[in-house]
């Protein structure tokens, strides 16, 4: 594989009626092409901020951060996925998809063709012609997935994506993004709060120190692919999860006190 992300030294500040407020210090990472990695940490450490600098949303105080292009020029560099689903209630479920490909100059019936697939593909076929106050909100997440996933990105940004969903129906859309990831093998930088999220999903997972934020720790997942939710079960997905708590627990204790 080669590398697809570099971000080197990079830091981000704020300027506050406090003062100079340090939200990331020193972060690195590198990530290969078709790697799905996990980056975990306490609240407030600075992970959203370092997945806006890598999508172009903020730039960084300094150092350097690149999405190393592909040999398609006419592929965007990356798409974000955020938690609060980000998609157009004026439009239905398939412009919503065919969104991206619609700013990027492709026919309308190209891109309604393209969006429709990706429609099947996470199961909302018969829902193209819905507005999204008429969908649940699982739904509308996997609206906001295909609509990425359609105007096939060089990287996918996903930021805390089932952050807002019930037990259920993030269990359900955990097993649809592993299912697309083995068709598509898209590199993938994925927020997350949760541990056992990041094992299931990702081949690495990143581990971030309390604020400011910068690294601590990176753990493989050698878990075989593909994945179901049943390998949650398994020996070897308890005790890395359990180390990879153990080595976030002190930034989880170090962000509440500094909350006090």
């Amino acid at each position: 594989m080669s590398v697809k992300i570099i971000a080197k030294d990079v830091n981000k500040i704020y300027d506050t009626p406090r003062g100079e407020l340090i939200a990331l210090q020193n972060f690195n990472l590198e990530v290969q092409e078709g790697e799905f990695v996990c980056i975990v940490g306490p609240s407030g450490c600075g992970k959203s901020t370092f997945l806006r600098i890598l999508a172009g949303l903020e730039a960084q105080s300094s150092g350097q951060v690149d999405i190393l292009p592909g040999p398609d020029p006419n592929k965007p560099l990356n798409n974000v996925v955020f938690q609060d689903y980000a998609i157009f209630p004026w439009k239905t479920v398939i412009d919503n998809v065919a969104f991206g490909l619609q700013m990027r100059g492709v026919s309308k019936k190209e891109r309604l063709q393209v969006a429709r697939s990706w429609l099947e593909r996470v199961g909302l076929g018969r829902f193209a012609d819905y507005y999204p106050h008429q969908i649940s909100g699982g739904m509308k997440q996997r609206v906001s997935i295909a609509r990425a996933l359609a105007n096939d990105p060089e990287v996918l940004l996903m930021d805390e994506p089932l952050g807002a969903l019930d037990a259920q129906t993030r269990a359900v859309l955990q097993e649809e993004l592993l299912r697309i990831w083995e068709e598509t093998r898209k590199t993938v930088v994925y927020i997350t709060h949760s541990i056992d999220e990041a094992v299931l999903l990702g081949d690495r997972v990143v581990l971030m120190t309390a604020h400011p934020g910068t690294n601590k720790a990176i753990f493989d997942v050698d878990i075989p692919r593909p994945r179901t939710l049943a390998v949650q079960g398994s020996r070897a997905f308890r005790e890395l999860t359990l180390n990879i708590w153990e080595s976030l627990k002190d930034e989880v204790m170090r962000a509440m006190e500094a909350q006090r």
